[in-house]
């Protein structure tokens, strides 16, 4: 029977002294919750955890790129796609995309995620040189223009190639290389760090009636299975994050499973990456029907993600996001540092 063991994080100021740090962030740990596929949950002290899960879930994540991971990082989306869910068409071209990098940099971003491809629920392939026009010239905009890093948000070996040469420096692959088998060979060989993102079956159909015999665990399972075979082929696992994928072939209960135990992924040793911006969940959840009016929603969301020590948290709304995670740090650590 195998166990899984999730970190129960607590973000109270007053700490107590058997208490660790989780990842070496903002959150520390007292017990935690051990799971299996056929017993029910249990809650057992940190000292019962496993050693090797437990350095897992308290060492300090390395700079990634650089990110320090000891504080939440904000990653901006920046669709240059006329047809993705919520801001298809909005920042196509270098120009565009350029002027909204600019902005997103004025409201607090930490790292900006390029993507050419829609993979909203019943979104079709777009082809590599397509995908290519549409990204490589904007990175470079963006690349020569300001100080920021860049992420490049695809499935294809050719697309990361052309973007990492045009100044990106982190593969975000949705597929969790999967769909490309040389975007890992890529990654691997040039040492580019990367986001390994769980989804169950491809855009086009991932939503088709999505099915697990245990969302939370086989989630884990698959990134596991990935970290592994990357760390076996060289790579740090401070070099690799992990995303459990919410809306990416998953049902609402499933998505608010894994968000409900997302800390769970902090025993794989690596950053942790939540992406939920504007999803059709928070919609429905948040009777939002229209994605512009989702930022509460998302906000909520990725602040309960934060408050389980995730790292880097996927956003539309920056503005938005920057200014709430700045009250939440200052209500849970009673204190302000700014003017």
């Amino acid at each position: 029977m195998t166990n899984y063991y999730r970190a129960i994080p607590q973000t109270c100021p007053f700490r107590v002294p058997e208490s660790v740090r989780l990842a070496g962030g903002w959150c520390w740990v007292t017990h935690a919750e051990r799971l299996s596929r056929n017993k029910s949950p249990e809650i057992v002290p940190i000292s019962q955890v496993p050693n090797d899960i437990l350095a897992n879930m308290t060492n300090p994540r390395r700079k990634l790129g650089l990110l320090e991971m000891d504080r939440p990082q904000l990653m901006g989306i920046l669709n240059v796609t006329p047809d993705s869910f919520s801001d298809g068409g909005q920042h196509f071209g270098p120009t565009q995309g350029l002027a909204h990098a600019r902005t997103m940099i004025e409201d607090g971003v930490s790292l900006i995620d390029v993507g050419g491809e829609s993979t909203r629920p019943g979104s079709i392939e777009v082809p590599t040189e397509v995908e290519i026009a549409r990204t490589a010239p904007v990175v470079a905009a963006i690349a020569s223009e300001l100080k920021v890093p860049i992420s490049i948000d695809t499935r294809k070996a050719a697309v990361a190639a052309a973007a990492l040469n045009e100044g990106a420096f982190l593969v975000n692959d949705v597929s969790g290389l999967t769909f490309d088998p040389y975007l890992k060979d890529l990654c691997v060989e040039q040492k580019v760090p990367v986001c390994v993102m769980h989804a169950l079956g491809d855009p086009e159909t991932m939503q088709a009636n999505p099915r697990y015999q245990n969302v939370l665990l086989d989630v884990y399972d698959f990134l596991e299975t990935q970290v592994k075979t990357l760390s076996e082929r060289g790579m740090p696992k401070s070099q690799i994050l992990v995303d459990p994928g919410i809306g990416f072939g998953k049902s609402i209960s499933h998505n608010l499973k894994l968000l409900a135990r997302v800390s769970l992924f902090h025993s794989l040793g690596c950053p942790v990456l939540l992406g939920a911006s504007r999803k059709k969940f928070i919609g429905t959840i948040g009777n939002a029907p229209d994605v512009e009016n989702r930022a509460p929603g998302s906000v909520a969301v990725a602040l309960a993600g934060i408050a389980q020590g995730v790292h880097v948290v996927r956003v539309h709304d920056v503005a938005e996001t920057r200014q709430a995670l700045r009250l939440w740090q200052a209500v849970i650590t009673g204190e302000h540092h700014g003017a």
